[in-house]
């Protein structure tokens, strides 16, 4: 059982390997912040439209002396969803969160970078963290626009069957009117004709590494996100076994800080 000195002694272990070149801090190891460009490419009859927004991606693993969670990964995530403007069809925004991932937005280039082969890290110590730290410095060396697949059935999980929604892609909503959140509507990103009419299609989505500043300007087109409370899109209900779809949307998934 652990008692206070022991524990003592933990917290100012920690403090002296903070002071280490190399070691980090006392909450743990930091990885390099880094940056990528989403682009989300939309054909229609009128022609190609293409948003994008610049994500930036904070990483950081626990201290293995932490408690309680000795070695947990922690990642956050500062930037706001894309924006397509399909002009008179609409304005199609790519949130920050997919179906299946509320922190989509920070495990984007980590996916796309190529998976360590078991052999590389098999029997080692620490072998999970270290085949992590190869797989995040194998996101950072990624070179030019990286197209994000439908999906990554084999990094996702083997439940998710044909027909089901994107695994790898972007969660997609439109607004019935952008004045009011509670108008949010899910699109179908196989089908986007669906909400914007014929002929519009989905061409491609890609994340690419970038230096640019973190995108800002959602608040112009999407004023009432500007709230110090985040909330759902629908804040004003009772609590239910069965929300609505704006009631399970968050202001978060439109645009995050990093404390978020």
């Amino acid at each position: 059982m652990i008692n206070r000195r022991a524990i003592a002694a933990m917290l100012l272990a920690g403090s002296m390997m903070a002071a280490l070149p190399g070691c980090g801090n006392i909450l743990g190891k930091q990885y390099p912040t880094y940056r990528y460009r989403l682009t989300v490419e939309i054909d229609t009859p009128e022609g190609l439209r293409t948003g994008s927004s610049v994500i930036e991606v904070h990483t950081g693993r626990a201290w293995q002396y932490s408690i309680p969670n000795p070695g947990m990964l922690w990642i956050s995530t500062r930037g706001e969803a894309v924006s397509v403007d399909l002009g008179r069809r609409g304005v199609l925004f790519a949130l920050l969160r997919s179906e299946q991932l509320i922190d989509w937005a920070s495990t984007v280039l980590f996916l796309a970078a190529p998976q360590v082969p078991l052999a590389t890290t098999r029997g080692l110590p620490n072998s999970s963290h270290l085949d992590f730290d190869l797989r995040f410095k194998a996101a950072l060396a990624l070179a030019g626009a990286q197209v994000i697949p439908r999906d990554y059935p084999d990094r996702i999980g083997s439940r998710h069957k044909p027909g089901d929604p994107p695994s790898a892609w972007p969660m997609m909503v439109r607004f019935r009117d952008l004045a009011d959140p509670k108008s949010v509507e899910k699109i179908n990103p196989d089908d986007l004709s669906a909400s914007f009419g014929a002929g519009v299609k989905l061409r491609r989505i890609t994340a690419e590494r970038t230096d640019d500043p973190v995108t800002s300007g959602i608040l112009a087109r999407l004023p009432w996100l500007d709230s110090a409370t985040p909330k759902s899109l629908d804040d004003d209900f009772e609590p239910t076994t069965t929300p609505t779809f704006a009631q399970r949307i968050a202001f978060s998934d439109f645009v995050k800080e990093r404390h978020q």
